[in-house]
């Protein structure tokens, strides 16, 4: 698919990624109090609703204009790479996609609440969302991406 020389899927993807990240954050925020729990598989998988402050775990509480200001600069350098390499390797094209959807969708609940609403919890690992999954998809893509390119 493509539209003036662009691949349009990479955008939908993103946009995608954005719209599941913020209405599973809106069902969670408006079906629970903070710090609600509930166990969809005991000791396995909770739905727990977290307001994050910090970054990824939890790290560097309180530091949201920080977090805003790298949202904002890794928001502009993958829409730059999107435009500037519509060729891409659909890899490269799909971690691209993933990590502006979840970044922007981190950003945004960083703007409303002046924190991040995480609510996946599987209890040896911290909380987290649909957007920090997307991130870290995303960076594996371009990274398993990086190596082939390397071995090549």
């Amino acid at each position: 698919m493509r539209r003036h020389g662009q691949r349009v899927w990479p955008w939908l993807l993103s946009g995608l990624t954005l719209g599941v990240d913020q209405v599973t954050k809106h069902v969670v925020a408006t079906t629970f109090a903070p710090n609600d729990s509930l166990p969809l598989l005991p000791s396995i998988l909770h739905l727990s609703y977290i307001r994050n402050t910090g970054a990824a775990f939890g790290l560097f509480k309180g530091q949201q204009a920080l977090f805003m200001l790298l949202s904002s600069v890794v928001i502009v350098w993958i829409v730059w790479e999107l435009v500037a390499r519509p060729s891409a390797p659909a890899r490269t094209l799909i971690g691209c996609a993933l990590i502006l959807g979840g970044a922007a969708g981190n950003l945004i609940d960083r703007v409303r609440f002046g924190y991040v609403i995480d609510f996946i919890d599987l209890r040896v690992w911290p909380v987290f969302n649909i957007a920090d999954s997307a991130i870290t998809i995303g960076l594996g893509l371009l990274l398993w991406h990086s190596l082939r390119q390397r071995r090549q």
